[in-house]
């Protein structure tokens, strides 16, 4: 079973009570900038101190995200340990879970940002972070969100970057987070069953659960999808 937190305060606060509560892994998402419109990659910080876990589950994400949105990964195999020359680092290093910090798309970039706006996008980003979460921690627990940049007493107005076209970084982290959220309840009531879905636009042509292990393969040549009984 899934249960999620979400924490407020200052990161290091934050952190100690996920501890506190006993967290199992440690969500907290952003999004990136740039001075440049066309920056388009996915990375995921980890703490100078990550574990293993954090390493391979970080990258697990961003390749996820960049797969499905067409974009390439950043750092380190889509990983930066102990962060963008150490910022970051301090938001995940108290913690004592797997932890990792998301920055899946440019606020920046104008067609990054039509996503992040955009209820199909959202949905999309949740539904990776749902699938990394279930791959990565399988037998559930507690699992604590952290929005960037928000509900900081530190800096109270903090909102992170502009997204290019109107709206702020941290509102729209927090409406994937809750549909993540909202996600992970499902999938107890489901389960916690693998499920492939097949999804044109806003419409989902296809729905089957396969087994936690199988191998699905898509073969481009054929135009098919295998997925084993």
């Amino acid at each position: 079973m899934y249960k999620v937190n979400f924490y407020k305060g200052n990161y290091s606060a934050r952190q100690s009570k996920a501890n506190t509560d006993k967290a199992v892994a440690y969500v907290e998402h952003h999004f990136n900038s740039s001075s440049s419109s066309t920056a388009s990659y996915a990375v995921v910080v980890t703490g100078s101190n990550a574990s293993p876990t954090s390493k391979n589950w970080g990258r697990w994400y961003a390749r996820a995200v960049a797969r499905f949105f067409g974009t390439t990964v950043g750092g380190d195999n889509g990983i930066l340990v102990g962060g963008w020359n150490g910022r970051g680092d301090g938001n995940l290093k108290h913690t004592k879970m797997p932890a990792i910090l998301l920055e899946p798309l440019f606020a920046s970039n104008p067609q990054h940002a039509d996503i992040i706006r955009s209820d199909r996008g959202q949905t999309d980003l949740a539904q990776i972070l749902v699938e990394s979460i279930h791959r990565f921690f399988p037998n559930g627990g507690l699992i604590a969100f952290s929005v960037g940049h928000k509900y900081k007493e530190s800096n109270p107005n903090d909102r992170g970057a502009d997204l290019a076209g109107g709206g702020s970084e941290a509102d729209y982290a927090e409406k994937i987070l809750n549909k993540a959220a909202v996600m992970l309840e499902a999938l107890n009531q489901a389960g916690m069953a693998r499920t492939i879905r097949v999804i044109h636009g806003d419409n989902v042509l296809f729905e089957t659960e396969v087994d936690e292990d199988a191998l699905v393969v898509w073969d481009p040549e054929r135009g098919l999808l295998n997925i084993p009984e």
